[in-house]
């Protein structure tokens, strides 16, 4: 099983903005979030307004939005 995020824009639409680390496959789902809670700043900086869990392609969670509300 691989775990992966989704990076997405304001319309709900996948990008891959230059800056944003790119998407890598996680071992396990605690691997994924807890490599979120380091770079969610960073994808936010980057152009990053939500993200999408995926494992082997299925949603799991999301949109997420990285924004402090």
């Amino acid at each position: 099983m691989a775990w992966i995020w989704r990076y997405e824009d304001a319309d709900g639409g996948e990008v891959a903005p230059d800056g944003a680390p790119p998407p890598q496959p996680f071992p396990t789902q605690s691997d994924a979030e807890s490599w979120l809670g380091e770079t969610w700043r960073e994808l936010l900086d980057a152009g990053v307004v939500a993200v999408t869990l995926l494992e082997d392609g299925r949603e799991v969670y999301g949109p997420m939005g990285l924004a402090a509300e």
